[in-house]
């Protein structure tokens, strides 16, 4: 994504100048709901193509239109791929850009980011100069999207990095959602800052989704506004079926597992049907040696963002002694300059870079740190499903999160993770039956004891994996997201 020369803060009323004609589009494949059958059964797959055709005859030739920061390098681009793809293949004129903007705003959206969570944040004072900052960079976004959007078309903006382009594109006629994607169960007085920031740019918005209801503001209390959470699809390259030595052979690729005399090669087919071969390395590995084919891997896949906890997830394994004697801990995530509109990213790998240099020498050894390349998107995501699928356990040690996407993909590939009690990763797991939820995050020993205990007892991991393959089957699949947001894309629409 190309940045914004930064935008002079002034005074005057004066509308910035639009310096292209149009926001960067994604390029999506469309795909039909249909290929979800297999998996669903023909029953759900009828509600879906019936509740998605109802909605092309409602729309009468509008579009479905998508805003987000980045087409890469999290779940909320990730997701927005998938469903729009979904759409198109069902008829749907959908479409989906992404804003523009410099490295001051995303320094201001990514503390407004921590704030929502109710984290405290360093960052850019909310003050007069970034309300004036983050207005022009709305209104220039806005004024490039105007040029692909009409009045009457459906747009869904997401996240505090879209704000700012609710009042414009609502006084041009558009429909406003906007779609929150974080947040916190204990609101205080950081999220009160955030809010109070957000709120005069949200106003004009006609509706808002969040992804739990305990997410949802005071403020917006006689407003129309949904809870629809995230989902995942079976079929994309993160979570289709991959062997288990396909698997192994990936995951030896990238450095996290010794090779063996038999191994095969590290390939897979790609959605147009040719066939890949991983070929890429990590930007940056930290590992004196691969792991033993035979260790048991602990795996945590996230951004590189403080509350992940990364950092706490290696110190903690550092601490365990042994209950994690010979197993070893992967942390993996995107390379840091990938990911434009996450400030903190390079910090954090850092952080985690510089307390592996202090490790003892034989802990040292059984940990490792890689980032992964995000050229090729999609061999990115098989890396991803090779790693999760080859996992002895997965980890969430979030501090806070808002749903969790990563525990809903290790789930479906039927492993034990081992989560904070946080955010939406609440609604996904049942404490003993589809995994286990530390009730303090911060609580290392208690997380070294949990995942220890699934590392030395495989019974109980198959029980839990069992248990987390089936809770998303019932509830975190796409179809049940796509069926949500027909029926409020209807109501909107009739608005």
């Amino acid at each position: 994504m190309t940045q914004l020369d930064p935008i002079p803060v002034t005074d005057e009323a004066t509308p910035p100048v639009v310096t292209r004609p149009t926001l960067p589009e994604a390029d999506i494949d469309p795909a039909e709901p249909s290929l979800l059958s297999d998996t669903i059964g023909a029953e759900r797959t009828a509600g879906l193509t019936a509740a998605v055709q109802d909605l092309q005859e409602r729309l009468d030739g509008r579009r479905i239109v998508d805003i987000n920061s980045t087409l890469t390098g999290g779940g909320v681009a990730e997701m927005l791929y998938r469903l729009l793809r979904y759409s198109r293949g069902a008829g749907i004129d959908a479409r989906w850009f992404t804003i523009e903007a410099d490295p001051a705003f995303f320094a201001l959206t990514k503390r407004l980011h921590h704030l929502l969570h109710g984290a405290d944040a360093p960052g850019p004072a909310l003050d007069r100069e970034a309300t004036t900052h983050y207005a022009a960079i709305g209104e220039r976004n806005a004024q490039a999207l105007l040029r692909s959007v009409r009045s009457g078309d459906l747009v869904t903006l997401h996240d505090p990095q879209t704000a700012g382009l609710a009042g414009p594109l609502r006084h041009a006629g558009v429909r406003v959602v906007w779609r929150c994607h974080i947040g916190t169960d204990n609101h205080n007085h950081r999220t009160d800052q955030a809010w109070a920031f957000l709120r005069p740019f949200l106003e004009p918005a006609d509706a808002f989704v969040f992804s739990r209801a305990q997410y949802v503001p005071e403020w917006l209390a006689d407003r129309q506004v949904a809870v629809i959470q995230p989902s995942i699809d079976p079929l994309s390259a993160k979570n289709r079926p991959i062997d288990s030595d396909t698997a192994a052979a990936i995951v030896g690729r990238i450095g996290l597992r010794a090779p063996t005399g038999g191994d095969g090669p590290a390939v897979y087919r790609r959605a147009d049907g040719s066939i890949g071969v991983v070929r890429q390395d990590p930007t940056c590995l930290y590992s004196e040696a691969p792991p033993p084919a035979d260790a048991p891997l602990v795996v945590q896949v996230s951004r590189w963002d403080p509350l992940k906890d990364m950092a706490g997830v290696l110190s903690s394994f550092a601490d365990a002694d042994s209950f994690l004697d010979g197993a070893h801990l992967a942390l993996v995530g995107p390379d840091v300059s990938d990911v434009v509109d996450d400030p903190e990213g390079l910090r954090v790998f850092e952080s985690c870079a510089e307390l592996w240099h202090r490790l003892p020498t034989r802990t040292r050894a059984r940990v490792h740190l890689a980032c992964l390349p995000l050229t090729d998107p999609e061999e990115n995501a098989v890396i991803v499903n090779a790693l999760q699928r080859h996992a002895t356990v997965v980890t969430q040690k979030s501090i806070a999160e808002g749903f969790g996407l990563t525990v809903t993909e290790a789930m479906w590939k039927g492993r034990p993770v081992v989560a904070s009690a946080v955010g939406g990763i609440r609604d996904q797991i049942e404490h003993g039956v589809h995994g286990i939820l530390l009730d303090d995050p911060h609580d290392r020993a208690d997380f070294a004891a949990q995942t220890g205990g699934l590392v030395k007892d495989q019974s109980r991991a198959d029980f839990l994996g069992a248990g987390a393959r089936q809770r998303v089957l019932e509830y975190f699949l796409d179809d049940r997201q796509l069926l949500q947001q027909a029926a409020f894309y209807r109501y909107i629409a009739a608005l």
